[in-house]
């Protein structure tokens, strides 16, 4: 087994960039005809993330939250199995079916099919292995190829596969049945995987690699970023109108200097990382404030050091609890000089905000901890 106007020509960068600084840095769940599986876990929140917000088509992720929400009626000791790590599997075994059309009935077309492991060496496999299927999920009578969206070797999935959608048949190339198989083989004998041990040797049983694992986690802490509720309840006016704004955007690409009052968009080249912002629509960190606040009527300049000019500066010694849902939060290379800013988040309340943190991640909820150089905040509204 194994997502050129003035006010944004510097994306989020500030004057420190010049000398090579980073730069800030309705869905309807699909069941099968016969209904829902019984035995949900009510351990697991049910969220109403869509599909578009993480990047995943709409019919993959209703399996993999299916999936989840099911899991003990075939493994009645798992704990912790959520969408997210469904989602972290299969965006690296097959980017969630890309390129494949997917029925509403789950069926996948056409059929995803690995190397013939024929220990050839294509695909990175060295070990021969012999046929055990017949080939009838794999079309090969000699030798076996990983198959459908969760890349089951046939005999793996012949002793996990489940009938995911209750139409009486198993099949890997199915959405619904190749998620909760996967939900099921990585539950093992009742892993707890909301236990951060625990889920990376889950991990690790499905595809021997550290490299492996450190890639599906770094996808699962994306899709959960993404799909986080945020509680506004009490949160009312403008402040209420700028936070819906930026949580609207959760799972939205960062794009190194992307983001206008109007939304997403392309953003410039390069970030010192390399990204090509003008070949991703998206935020960068400063983009994003901009937008939110636009959105409540309120004009910001474009950089995140510029931000920081406006309005009721709160500093840094007052420590993180003393912002407020709605204030601009900094972060900077020397905490106390503005001109060092590199990067803005907006705060949520409860020590979070929402945060387009660097190339290579979306729009997500983080810790204000999560960033270095804490530099206080500015209190707009």
């Amino acid at each position: 087994m194994k997502a050129v106007k003035a006010w944004r020509k510097w994306g989020c960068l500030t004057a420190l960039l010049l000398a090579c600084a980073v730069c800030c840095a309705p869905v309807i769940t699909v069941m099968s005809a016969a209904g829902a599986l019984a035995s949900r876990d009510e351990s697991v929140p049910v969220d109403a993330v869509g599909g578009a917000a993480v990047g995943i088509p709409e019919r993959m992720l209703a399996a993999y939250k299916n999936a989840a929400a099911n899991i003990r009626s075939v493994s009645p000791k798992c704990r912790g199995m959520r969408w997210p790590v469904l989602a972290g599997i299969a965006r690296i075994e097959s980017n969630h079916a890309g390129g494949r059309t997917v029925t509403a009935a789950g069926d996948i077309h056409p059929r995803i099919l690995g190397p013939v492991l024929n220990g050839s060496g294509v695909g990175g496999n060295l070990t021969a292995f012999a046929d055990t299927d017949a080939g009838a999920w794999d079309g090969d009578t000699r030798y076996e190829r990983a198959v459908g969206p969760f890349q089951f070797l046939p005999a793996t999935f012949r002793a996990n596969g489940r009938d995911g959608n209750k139409d009486k048949a198993v099949d890997p190339h199915n959405a619904d049945d190749a998620a909760l198989s996967a939900a099921l083989y990585l539950c093992g004998r009742g892993r707890n995987l909301a236990d951060r041990a625990q889920l990376k040797k889950a991990v690790f049983q499905y595809n021997h690699s550290d490299a492996y694992v450190s890639d599906v986690l770094s996808w699962i802490d994306r899709y959960e970023a993404a799909a986080k509720t945020v509680d506004l309840s009490g949160v009312t006016g403008t402040v209420a109108a700028v936070l819906k704004a930026a949580i609207a955007q959760k799972g939205v690409p960062y794009s190194w200097g992307g983001g206008s009052p109007n939304g997403p968009s392309t953003g410039i080249c390069c970030s010192p990382g390399g990204q090509n912002g003008g070949a991703v629509v998206g935020f960068d960190c400063s983009g994003l404030a901009l937008y939110a606040f636009a959105q409540a009527g309120v004009t910001l300049p474009r950089t995140a050091a510029a931000q920081a000019a406006v309005g009721r500066r709160i500093p840094a010694s007052a420590g993180i609890g003393a912002l407020k849902p709605g204030d601009l939060v900094f972060f900077g290379y020397t905490p106390g000089q503005d001109s060092t800013i590199y990067h803005v988040g907006i705060a949520l309340g409860n020590g979070e905000m929402i945060n387009a943190a660097r190339p290579g991640t979306t729009v997500r909820v983080d810790p204000v901890s999560a960033m270095s150089g804490y530099a206080g905040g500015a209190r707009i509204l």
